[in-house]
């Protein structure tokens, strides 16, 4: 079991995100002015509260996925790449017997590009959380983490998705 932990636990503490405790106060939330970058898109104001908003939510989804391990909890705010590695974390995370808890503090989101065609948006977070690892219901680990992520998301129906998340420590 315990060469399982060690072998999780990082992928636990890359993926570990925000809002997971909906009964604790939410995060500080800041939000850098959009990069300007030629042969963007000019990213309407509309459109970057509805991609923050989404992005936001979607941290709960993960939250509430990786605290019960419940991949299927990811749907309405991933796709792509990152739905399938965050529900084989999921997955993996169950077959071991552990769960992850978190409370995050902090986020400072900045959008760096909004595609020509406006299929995608690239934001910046840089995130501060506490991470507890359960092990059948009994602590294991707590951590206090400070990771930087590059995300990408895709308009799908009424709100934008998850599609790209990776962590850059």
């Amino acid at each position: 079991m315990l060469k399982s932990l060690k072998r999780l636990l990082p992928a636990l503490c890359v993926l570990a995100f925000t809002g997971a405790n909906h009964a604790a106060a939410q995060a500080n939330v800041r939000i850098e002015p959009p990069v300007a970058q030629q042969g963007a898109r000019i990213l309407e104001e509309q459109t970057a509260s509805a991609a923050i908003r989404d992005y936001l939510q979607s941290w709960k989804s993960l939250s509430a996925a990786l605290e019960q391990n419940r991949a299927d909890l990811l749907n309405p705010d991933f796709s792509g790449t990152a739905r399938d590695k965050l529900g084989e974390t999921v997955q993996e995370q169950d077959g071991a017997g552990l769960s992850a808890q978190y409370q995050d503090s902090s986020h400072d989101i900045q959008i760096v590009f909004y595609s020509p065609e406006g299929l995608s948006i690239e934001l910046t977070d840089t995130v501060e959380y506490d991470m507890q690892v359960m092990d059948h219901g009994k602590s294991i680990a707590n951590q206090h983490m400070r990771s930087r992520y590059i995300v990408v998301l895709t308009p799908a129906e009424a709100r934008w998705k998850v599609h790209v998340f990776q962590a850059m420590n």
